[in-house]
């Protein structure tokens, strides 16, 4: 499967900046002529007693009123357009059902996939059993990825932040091997 960053890069731009000349500082990448949306950006807001969480105003346009928020991985919460959540859905139809790695994968995620609207003051609702996966009390961070948003625990998310900050130069050496 192609990295939706690079299907745009290779179908779209000629080089790097050209990309990064389209993005802008928006906070996400609308691209709807093309078909698909780029989240990017870090958003810190907090869950209220009901585990409400306002969904950031650079992502509302792109996500619409309804979106699917589901496991991540790194104990964090994913958020995909339903678009997204779309290609991902028949992409895992292709997985091999007779691989025990590939149906505990799918029920995991599948599992604690659940479609949210926003409502009028632009917070979505996260079910307990997605908030205490990701370990959201309070403080969170809600982050752009690319065709994905993700919600962290700010703490999480700031221990993540330290130990990728201390290595970002290997890993960016580590994806020459992705032709990047």
């Amino acid at each position: 499967m192609e990295n939706c960053f690079f299907y745009f890069q290779k179908k779209y731009c000629k080089s790097f900046y050209d990309l990064w000349s389209k993005v802008g500082d928006c906070g996400k990448l609308d691209i709807e002529k093309w078909g698909e949306t780029m989240f990017m950006g870090e958003y810190n807001h907090n869950l209220d007693t009901k585990g409400r969480i306002i969904v950031p105003s650079k992502f509302r346009d792109a996500l619409s009123n309804e979106f699917v928020i589901t496991r991540g991985l790194d104990k964090c919460l994913f958020i995909y357009t339903n678009d997204e959540w779309s290609r991902i859905e028949e992409k895992m139809k292709e997985l091999p059902l007779t691989r025990k790695d590939v149906r505990k994968f799918m029920r995991m995620f599948f599992s604690g996939a659940i479609r949210v609207e926003v409502d009028k003051q632009g917070r979505v609702n996260i079910p307990q059993n997605l908030r205490e996966y990701a370990g959201l009390t309070k403080a969170c961070t809600v982050i752009g990825v690319s065709s994905r948003v993700e919600i962290w625990d700010t703490d999480k998310w700031n221990d993540f932040y330290d130990e990728s900050e201390d290595n970002f130069e290997d890993i960016a050496e580590d994806l020459i091997d992705f032709n990047f």
